[in-house]
């Protein structure tokens, strides 16, 4: 149809009309190197050279999509990998188009030119970039003649009619990453709790995650056909759980990513909540034991309930009676039995509220999901078969992260915006019209993905072609708040964002429209053709499009607020947002929909880097200084570039702005920055503090209002995460979960810092190929003092005076006292642990273990293999250090012993803080000894303190900056997610 082919149109590259020149020539390319090496061992991962990326592209964009996304095997060039983003942006977009021509939605060879050069343009300039799997999976065959092996894989064969198994993996596209399952309440069979297994499996081993609402097993002591009783939902939730912590996602050392839901009338609710509270209590007590806290050690493989994400589905019955808890405090809902009606029981709203408001607050499970909310916007309750009462065709469930929700075994292919490529500094806008223009480019391409596509099941294989739904969304929004001169927390902002997010599921569903005109509405549109219609009317009422009533909402949505966009200045924002739902709906009434779904707001957590996003889908800035990997290895530290362009956009002279970039820079002699944010600076104005304010002082309720605001203009839901200090109340998380109902969220997480026993941990620190002391047999140690000592077995004690150093620690509640003392020539001579717990086990213990280290240094026993003897021991107390200017988090005392080792030889390798200069004691004398390159930056930033969490590194490079992501955690120096995106 006319409308269609409109879209495919010169915006981005009307410099290639009538010429010879390719889109590649657009861009000014840079040779590149690319090394990725594990930060506890320093062995290199990954170590390419001369790759080849746009000029523009930044040295840590170029590290992460080289490490996670080039084809390493099988590429027939000279190289025998992807060397260069050419080849990247050829087979992705290549395909899309091809798809699409083939789909039908290009007619001509000049339309296929065209949308391959602007969707290749965009993609290059970092505009926008689709989830994982495209970039692991689209185009290999096509590109490459790389086919694989079948592996499973299912698509839906539109001429005969069935579901078919494919060919090989790579002839089509495996470009889903979010995945909902159903099961049912049987052991064998379709959708069985055995076959769960299964799907389950398979899916984490591609890298995707996973959603399912268990509430259709029955609760314990049901009754079985055989006569007998049923062991209960929670023993299989505890089997499924096994399973997922022995698969690591996608073949990698990355925990597997689900998402557990249970509704909360199920028989056995009260369990579920408190199922990781009671273990984490247990991982506590084994810390206790000595057994290793890391989440890969024995406290934590003991206890169940730790590979998942999960969440309580609250339905509107429990809603209402706990916002009516002050009237009627002894109101009871009724938990039912899923086929025997003897396990009934009534229970208290007030007990039950209360149980699951202190169990997120203390281990940061379950999360909250409103039911009522998520299936007022629900566009296919008909499902498949138009029975609006079953209970399959509600949502449900959501993936791993929670943005992505609708029918059971479904999937969705992601991908994001960055929005702050559409600012226009010089003019200080946003290009609203390029922005429209892209947005249809992919909404294409995730239809392309969609066609020639396939799926782990069957039944996702079914659906998928049945509903289509597709997940776009916006990344980077915190940079154009900051650009513009918005506190992150302001009506201004969730405004604009709104806004934003707005056009882009508006002129989605009017693109899709489009395209069901020329290729047909998706199969099951006819059965759901009511319900979608009344959703797409109620976005349309939000958008400011209709002024009418709202259809079937029990609440009332966050509107956007036309005023005062236009006050702000956004005038054409205003109108393209009318306008764009306008058309949907219009459209929509005269074709229908391609798609059942159009947009969500992932994490975008490995994307995001991809992109040289300064901040992660819509969650505010962490910190205002950022870490800039620099060409030829090692980084530094600079401050957010986006914060200059602020700063003059707020009329601040050349002068003022660079006094103020330098005052967020200086640091004490230790290493600390001096300044947290910019409160205390020269020249900044009181009334601009809030602009510069980063998540750890927004306030909670800046975070859920902003949620709040984007909801009702999205198709799925939002995955964000409250963070909340370690001293915030049982009461606070409760604020937190009304606010979000009662302003519409679909979905909330609440995280309170400290909460967990313990984070994942990387595997120990000791070279593989050096032994630790203790593995030593008798002659082999005897041999090892003999070679490291002159006088062998003779033991040299210090002189009666001699010089020391203390290192004053605090890890825990214990306040700790490291002092070294040395022999005249320097070398180590005894160490002395003590603490202020006086009369406590404790310190006679820490007494005894100095006694016996300072024997073995005064036996000659080499300090660094002391210190690798005590590296990496686990017990409590562990976790984060503080006082010392060095070290910042500790597996335990004796792993906080080897880092003082350590220091005092002038190996900072295993501290969190690398000094630019320490003093160190050689022959007599006191000489400085540069212990940190000036290329290499600290770890540690105060700054993010609360955000950054201390002690979990990342299973991928080892690095300790991994931060709060949504629901997910991702690592701030390679990207990895512990989500499914």
């Amino acid at each position: 149809m006319k409308e269609l082919n409109q879209l495919f149109k010169r915006v981005f590259t009307k410099e290639l009309e009538n010429t010879d020149k390719t889109v590649y020539d657009l861009f000014q390319w840079q040779t590149v190197d690319v090394s990725l090496k594990n930060y506890q061992t320093g062995e290199i991962i990954y170590e390419m050279k001369d790759l080849e990326f746009p000029e523009h592209y930044s040295q840590n964009a170029c590290n992460i999509i080289a490490t996670k996304y080039f084809r390493r095997k099988g590429v027939p060039n000279q190289f025998g990998y992807e060397h260069s983003m050419r080849e990247i942006a050829d087979r992705l977009v290549g395909f899309w188009a091809d798809a699409i021509k083939e789909e039908g939605l290009i007619d001509t060879d000049e339309e296929w030119q065209i949308y391959y050069d602007e969707l290749v343009y965009a993609f290059l300039m970092q505009m926008w970039a689709p989830n994982s799997p495209q970039w692991f999976n689209t185009g290999l065959m096509r590109n490459y003649k790389i086919s694989g092996s079948k592996d499973d894989l299912y698509y839906y064969d539109e001429k005969t009619g069935t579901v078919m198994e494919s060919e090989d993996r790579y002839t089509r596209t495996q470009a889903s990453a979010c995945f909902i399952l159903s099961i049912q309440d049987r052991l064998l069979g379709a959708h069985s709790i055995s076959e769960h297994y299964v799907s389950e499996t398979k899916l984490f081993k591609g890298g995707s995650g996973v959603g399912t609402n268990f509430s259709s097993l029955r609760g314990v002591n049901e009754s079985l056909t055989s006569g007998g009783q049923s062991s209960g939902m929670m023993s299989f939730l505890q089997g499924l759980d096994r399973n997922a912590g022995a698969i690591k996602s996608g073949g990698t050392t990355r925990r597997a990513a689900k998402m557990v839901i249970v509704d909360i009338d199920h028989p056995e609710i009260d369990t579920f909540i408190n199922w990781k509270v009671k273990e984490e209590q247990k991982v506590r007590a084994l810390g206790k034991m000595g057994y290793d806290l890391s989440m890969d050690g024995e406290a934590y493989q003991t206890v169940s309930g730790q590979n998942s994400n999960n969440s309580v589905r609250l339905n509107a019955e429990f809603m209402q009676a706990v916002l009516n808890l002050k009237q009627e405090p002894d109101h009871k809902i009724k938990l039912r039995g899923r086929v025997d009606n003897r396990v009934d029981r009534e229970v208290s709203v007030h007990d039950l509220w209360k149980h699951l408001n202190q169990a997120t607050w203390e281990c940061a499970d379950p999360g909250i999901q409103f039911d009522d909310i998520f299936n007022t916007w629900h566009t296919c309750p008909g499902g498949e078969n138009g029975n609006v009462d079953e209970k399959i065709n509600r949502i449900n469930a959501t993936n791993p992260c929670s943005e992505y929700a609708f029918l059971d075994d479904t999937a969705c292919n992601l991908a994001s915006i960055n929005i702050f490529k559409f600012y226009n500094q010089e003019n200080n806008c946003i290009d609203i019209d390029s922005y429209i223009h892209l947005i249809g480019l992919i909404q294409c391409a995730l239809e392309g993905s969609i066609y020639h596509g396939q799926f782990p099941t069957k039944d996702v294989a079914r659906k998928s072609y049945l509903f289509r739904t597709t997940g776009l969304g916006i990344a980077n929004a915190a940079s154009l708040l900051l650009a513009l001169g918005y506190p992150y927390d302001s009506a201004e902002s969730r405004n604009l964002i709104a806004g934003i997010t707005g056009v882009l599921t508006g002129t989605s569903y009017y693109v899709s429209s489009l395209i069901a005109g020329k290729v047909g509405a998706f199969p099951k549109y006819a059965i759901n053709e009511a319900y979608m219609k009344r959703v797409i009317r109620n976005h349309s009422r939000v958008a400011g499009a209709r002024t009418d009533a709202y259809e079937e909402i029990y609440y009332e949505p966050i509107k956007i607020n036309h005023k005062l966009l236009q006050q702000m200045g956004f005038n054409d924002l205003s109108t393209q947002l009318k306008n764009a739902w306008k058309l949907a709906e219009e459209t929509g009434e005269v074709y229908g929909y391609r798609n059942a779904q159009v947009s969500v707001i992932a994490p975008t957590g490995t994307i995001s880097f991809a992109m040289d996003c300064g901040a992660t889908s819509v969650e505010p800035f962490y910190n205002h200084v950022v870490f800039k990997k620099l060409i030829g290895g090692g980084s530094m530290e600079i401050v957010n570039p986006v914060m200059e362009t602020a700063l003059y956009n707020l009329n601040y002279n050349e002068k003022e702005v660079g006094e103020i970039l330098t005052y967020l820079l200086e640091k004490d002699d230790r290493g600390y920055f001096l300044h947290e944010g910019v409160s205390g600076s020269p020249h900044i104005k009181p009334e601009h503090l809030p602009i510069f304010d980063t998540a750890n002082t927004i306030s909670p309720m800046g975070h859920v209002l902003m949620v709040s605001s984007i909801t009702p203009m999205i198709s799925g839901s939002v995955s964000k995460t409250v963070n909340l200090p370690n001293d915030a109340s049982v009461e606070d998380v409760e604020d937190i979960h009304l606010l979000a109902y009662r302003t519409g969220t679909k979905a909330i997480a609440v995280y309170r810092d400290g909460c967990k026993a313990s984070q994942p941990l990387s595997s120990g620190m000791a070279d593989d190929h050096e032994k630790a002391l203790e593995e030593y047999n008798y002659d082999e140690l005897l041999a090892l003092v003999k070679a490291g000592a002159t006088t062998a077995l003779n033991r040299v004690r210090p002189e009666g005076m001699r010089l020391s150093r203390t290192h004053a620690a605090k890890i825990g509640d214990i306040e700790l006292y490291i002092t070294i003392g040395f022999y005249e020539d320097g070398g180590i001579a005894e160490i002395f642990v003590s603490t202020d717990k006086e009369g406590t086990v404790v310190k006679g213990l820490l007494a005894s273990l100095s006694k016996s280290i300072s024997n073995m240094l005064q036996y000659h026993i080499p300090p660094d293999q002391i210190s690798k003897m005590l590296r990496g021991q686990k017990y409590e107390p562990s976790g984060f250090v503080s006082r010392h200017p060095y070290i910042k988090f500790a597996s335990s005392i004796s792993d906080l012993m080897s880092k003082v080792i350590d220091i005092e030889h002038g190996d900072f390798s295993n501290c969190q803080v690398k000094p630019k200069n320490f003093t160190v004691m050689n022959k007599n004398n006191l000489v400085k000894s540069v212990a940190h390159d000036d290329n290499v930056s600290s770890s540690y930033n105060k700054d993010v303190s609360g955000e950054v969490l201390y002690g979990e590194t990342c299973s991928h490079c080892g690095s300790d900056r991994m931060m709060q992501n949504g629901t997910c955690k991702l690592c701030l120096d390679c990207g990895t997610t512990t989500g499914c995106s």
